[in-house]
């Protein structure tokens, strides 16, 4: 599947009950506020980690107090998210859509290795907490909210960086690791839910590079096509997740609909 992207995309027809999970900025919020304008969508959950950085959040909930149900869940605390799930399944019996953006490249103490000597196993534990087991904690709980008769998506954002067979710079071990790890994750996920929960697509996704905090210590170098606004990410890969059939689960997406090498 590739898709022929114009400048300006149409509303992408998903429908039902979302969930996004890291929605406090970046992608995750953008997904969110696109979702929320689909008339399709009837329910938008969404998650978020500290409140003290949720105010957009909080602010589209007051905008759409009927439509959005905001959620404290730490991606890292499987505890949180089996009692995230069940409070979701009390009030709702399924999910349509659950998209997982959390994902941490750097902050304070963390940043990509340049070479071996860099490399903190303290950092890789975090970096494969973050961007590989939370999901992988999703879809153990989530499996019952998506287990029903009708097309239901568990999606992951992953990184062309985490490709294997694409990796011709070397650097970057943590976080190309967490994200290959990710893939292999989703893609057992993904064999697992065909034979429990068999209308359920499982993927991961490559956003391409976007104008995001996680990005931009590293723009410099990338051409100014190359570097998409947060809306037009939103929306390509919103385009993406409503272009696939059931025979696309367990594979390995970019922003353009085509598929990527492991």
């Amino acid at each position: 599947m590739s898709l022929d992207l114009a400048p300006e995309i149409s509303p992408t027809p998903l429908a039902g009950t979302a969930l996004i999970v890291g929605a406090t900025q970046g992608i995750g919020l953008e997904i969110v506020q696109q979702l929320l304008r689909q008339p399709q969508i009837s329910l938008v959950y969404a998650t978020y980690r500290r409140t003290e950085t949720a105010t957009a959040l909080m602010a589209l909930q007051s905008q759409y107090p009927d439509q959005l149900n905001c959620l404290s869940m730490d991606i890292t605390d499987e505890a949180q998210i089996a009692a995230t799930l069940n409070h979701i399944q009390q009030q709702t019996p399924t999910l349509h859509l659950l998209l997982n953006s959390v994902g941490l490249l750097h902050d304070g103490s963390l940043q990509p290795e340049k070479n071996l000597q860099q490399i903190q196993p303290e950092h890789l534990m975090r970096l494969f907490q973050v961007n590989s087991i939370g999901s992988v904690l999703l879809a153990k709980h989530a499996l019952p909210l998506l287990r029903h008769p009708h097309r239901s998506i568990l999606a992951s954002i992953s990184a062309k960086v985490g490709s294997i067979g694409d990796n011709h710079l070397g650097g970057w071990y943590g976080y190309r690791a967490s994200k290959a790890a990710l893939n292999m994750f989703m893609r057992t996920v993904a064999l697992e839910y065909r034979r429990k929960s068999p209308q359920t697509l499982v993927v991961t996704l490559h956003p391409g590079t976007t104008d995001t905090a996680l990005s931009q210590p590293f723009q410099r170098q990338v051409p100014p096509e190359k570097l998409f606004p947060v809306r037009r990410t939103a929306q390509q890969l919103l385009q993406v997740l409503a272009g696939l059939t059931l025979a696309d689960s367990g594979q390995f997406f970019s922003w353009d609909g085509s598929r990527l090498p492991w």
